[in-house]
């Protein structure tokens, strides 16, 4: 004996959990997002607390803060 299924509604149901789950996939990223520049703005407050001899011995200046933490990011 065969059975087929005619229900339309199915495909729907599918596109909304795929909106739903799309939908936290993009507030997770963004929380992630927003983590990495708190984790960075710290880092730029850290160095920039430092004198001017501090940071010449890890080797940078005031003006290179910024490039130096995003460096990752600017490819400099």
């Amino acid at each position: 004996m065969a059975l087929i299924h005619t229900d339309q509604n199915f495909g729907v149901i599918d596109r909304v959990w795929t909106a739903i789950r799309n939908t936290f996939a993009t507030i997770g990223a963004s929380v992630n997002l927003a983590a990495a520049a708190d984790a960075r703005m710290a880092e730029i407050e850290a160095l920039n607390a430092k004198s001017d001899a501090e940071l010449a011995r890890l080797g940078l200046s005031r003006e290179e803060i910024p490039s130096h933490v995003f460096r990752d990011l600017i490819h400099i």
